[in-house]
């Protein structure tokens, strides 16, 4: 049986310590240039400190015009690379493996934070963004390749690609609205094509840093038979050392089936019987304590993402590890308690304007 406290080996890049993993989490604590700021890295280090073996940044920008949020960090330029180099510096130091979840916000971009007109797959005149032309997409895989080796030249141990939530990549996947009749769209062939290429780019010019990528099994015009086509793919091509699965709520019914009582109608159970050819698979969605993310291994995940414990506790990997009936604190926390834990006053604010029962 598999423990919380078992090490991770990948095929590529160093083992993670244990099976718990940071999520990529939007803070907005850098500056409005994407220079790393340093109530980010204050942040991310105390993670590493805590005892993730995987401490990973926020969605980190691969090009100006994909930046959705102020204070969002980039990579999306040289100038970036020294801030990279000191957080990948930080992370080393507390023995973590560190990595840099790449993203670019297409649609969901925002053009007063940008100054640049928003780009989708598609036109969308009442949004302000304008369809990508066969050549910029090429460009934007470019942009994601250049940005994986800004990340290995700063040291990061990989990166992950965000191909879920909407954003650029799963944009494209998007079956709903993603009717370009180039070869980025149509089938499910053309809509993945631009996220193969992405992962390809990456494996072809930096082979030994370690790859993940993000998904989204259902919503955002995703369906769960293309998903695990999709998934499958990627790990039988050997595209990616590790999936992300972005579940919503490990627990959660595949959609339709709310009313079922079996356990074949579980979202997970469709990605963990899936061959897996060498790559890790993890997933996150509402896992509290150690219980929760115990049930996920379980259940046949490699791995546990976790996202709302870790910003309630920096060491919530530790406590996980060494106490098997520890949950995270219930919301709503004070900003005191965050402020302990090295959650700065701009995060806060974000989760008090995004989250009703999150701060007190």
């Amino acid at each position: 049986m598999t423990h919380l406290a078992d090490p991770l080996s990948l095929r590529r890049g160093s083992a993670w310590s244990n099976r718990l993993a940071l999520a990529p989490l939007t803070n907005q604590q850098s500056n409005l240039d994407g220079t790393l700021g340093d109530d980010e890295y204050e942040w991310l280090v105390a993670r590493g400190e805590g005892g993730f073996g995987l401490t990973m940044t926020c969605a980190a920008y691969v090009a100006r015009a994909g930046n959705p949020w102020p204070g969002q960090l980039g990579i999306a330029d040289d100038a970036h690379l020294p801030g990279l180099t000191r957080l990948a510096d930080g992370l080393r130091a507390t023995g973590t493996v560190s990595s840099v979840q790449l993203h670019h916000g297409g649609i969901r971009a925002d053009a007063a934070v940008s100054g640049e007109q928003l780009v989708a797959p598609w036109d969308d005149p009442d949004k302000g963004a304008r369809a990508l032309s066969t050549a910029e997409v090429r460009e934007t895989v470019a942009d994601f390749v250049a940005a994986a080796g800004r990340a290995e030249r700063a040291g990061f141990d990989g990166v992950e690609v965000h191909g879920a939530h909407g954003y650029l990549a799963a944009q494209f996947l998007d079956a709903r609205k993603n009717h370009r009749t180039d070869e980025y769209g149509g089938d499910l062939a053309g809509r993945s094509r631009f996220l193969l290429e992405v992962l390809r780019g990456i494996r072809e010019s930096t082979p030994t840093l370690q790859l993940g990528v993000r998904l989204s099994p259902e919503r955002f015009g995703m369906v769960l038979d293309e998903a695990t086509s999709l998934a499958e793919q990627v790990m039988a091509e050997d595209l990616v050392d590790y999936l992300d699965l972005s579940l919503w709520d490990v627990r959660k019914p595949v959609h339709g089936a709310e009313d079922e009582d079996e356990d074949d109608t579980l979202l997970i159970d469709h990605f963990m019987e899936l061959p897996r050819h060498g790559a890790r698979v993890g997933v996150a969605g509402k896992v509290l304590g150690a219980a929760d993310a115990d049930w996920c291994l379980v259940r046949g995940a490699d791995f546990v993402t976790i996202g709302t414990g870790a910003i309630i506790h920096h060491d919530f990997a530790r406590r996980a590890v060494t106490h098997p009936t520890f949950v995270s604190m219930a919301q709503p926390v004070s900003r005191e308690h965050l402020a302990a834990e090295r959650v700065s006053p701009s995060f806060v604010d974000y989760l008090a304007a995004g989250w009703d029962d999150f701060v007190a």
